[in-house]
């Protein structure tokens, strides 16, 4: 039986194709939606995500299977069609509120802005997901374990919710009717991911839109707004340490700016940019402007992107290679060559960095 780090190993290539299927398409209609190092950087990031989960995988399953060997209020059937399906429905229900959590409690925002932090929108956004959402998404789902559905059925339906979510990070497929009413789709997720204000935090569904439009948190996309994408508080850069710790540094950096205990922890569980009423009357933020949004975009230089490039792929193999072997690999072999692959994307992040600005000259 496969892994789920493998079946992401076959998956790899299928979004790999559809990747550049969307950017040819994108070329011939003169709305090209990809920036090569953005798309590096997203795709690099969904690679220190899998990396991540081959030492974590076992966290998040093994707290399920325990919480569903003794509090399982009953025991569901694994071969039954209605399980499988209760079990997709039921997961896609509790996505809903871990993803809303996600985006109204600073602390699920310091995972999950690294899904956000593009500035670009194409199916490349789709691959660029946390590394720390392991920390407290299990918690979410363990009503499935009380429930009865076992682990197997759990770890399929998460895989599958997962997956569906690809397709719908694109620009290039337009509205769908009576579909956009029921599922998350293209349009439906374009204004999941825009910063304008009247788009801001709506639209969190990952299979079905139905959950957004019950809740109060739906809203479609117009068209004569279109939608800025990234987050209020832009990263400045393709490295994907700098993009997973970006929020938690600067939560603990306000932190130690509050003069009492109970600020510094409302910090964390209030919305993301909640300031206490010192920290906003000292150090007032200029209010958001979206028509004044600027894209990272650092001038490349063809040498440095083609060697990027090249290191780029390198990562990517040996990911595929570390994820189909890892189940069998001592734990220190697979700690040193995901370590290696953090270090050559840490690389393309510093080649596609653009020039260093020039050291001022010293007085003699």
């Amino acid at each position: 039986m496969l892994t789920g780090a493998q079946v992401i190993v076959l998956a790899t290539p299928v979004f790999l194709a559809l990747i550049a299927i969307e950017y040819v398409v994108g070329r011939r209609r003169g709305r090209d939606t990809y920036r090569w190092p953005d798309a590096m950087a997203s795709i690099g990031l969904g690679v220190v995500s899998q990396l991540v989960a081959v030492g974590t995988r076992l966290f998040g399953i093994g707290l399920y299977a325990l919480a569903f060997e003794h509090l399982a209020l009953w025991r569901l059937p694994a071969d039954s069609p209605w399980v499988w399906a209760a079990a997709l429905l039921g997961y896609d229900f509790l996505y809903y509120w871990y993803h809303r959590f996600g985006h109204r409690v600073a602390l699920g925002w310091a995972a999950h802005a690294v899904h956000h932090q593009s500035e670009d929108y194409n199916l490349s956004t789709a691959l660029r997901q946390t590394g720390t959402g392991f920390l407290l998404g299990w918690l979410f789902y363990l009503p499935l374990a009380v429930l009865g559905v076992p682990p197997v059925v759990f770890a399929t339906v998460a895989l599958i919710d997962l997956l569906y979510q690809f397709w719908v990070h694109t620009q290039q497929i337009g509205r769908l009717g009576w579909f956009d009413r029921w599922f998350c789709s293209p349009s439906n997720h374009r204004v999941h991911h825009a910063v304008n204000e009247r788009y801001l935090d709506r639209n969190y569904g990952g299979i079905l839109i139905i959950w957004d439009r019950l809740f109060g948190s739906f809203i479609d996309e117009d068209d004569a707004e279109p939608c800025v994408y990234g987050t209020r508080s832009p990263l400045r850069s393709w490295n994907p340490i700098a993009a997973n710790v970006q929020i938690y540094r600067e939560l603990w950096q306000a932190g130690r700016r509050c003069s009492t205990l109970a600020d510094r922890l409302r910090l964390w569980i209030k919305p993301p940019g909640w300031q206490p009423a010192e920290l906003a009357a000292r150090e007032p933020g200029p209010p958001f402007d979206v028509n004044q949004v600027e894209r990272y975009d650092p001038p490349q230089r063809p040498a440095a992107l083609a060697l990027a490039g090249a290191l780029f792929a390198l990562a990517l193999a040996a990911t595929s290679a570390l994820l189909w072997q890892a189940h069998a690999w001592p734990a220190a072999a697979v700690a040193g060559a995901a370590l290696t692959i953090v270090a050559l994307l840490c690389g393309v992040a510093r080649l596609t960095a653009g020039p260093r600005p020039a050291a001022a000259p010293r007085c003699a």
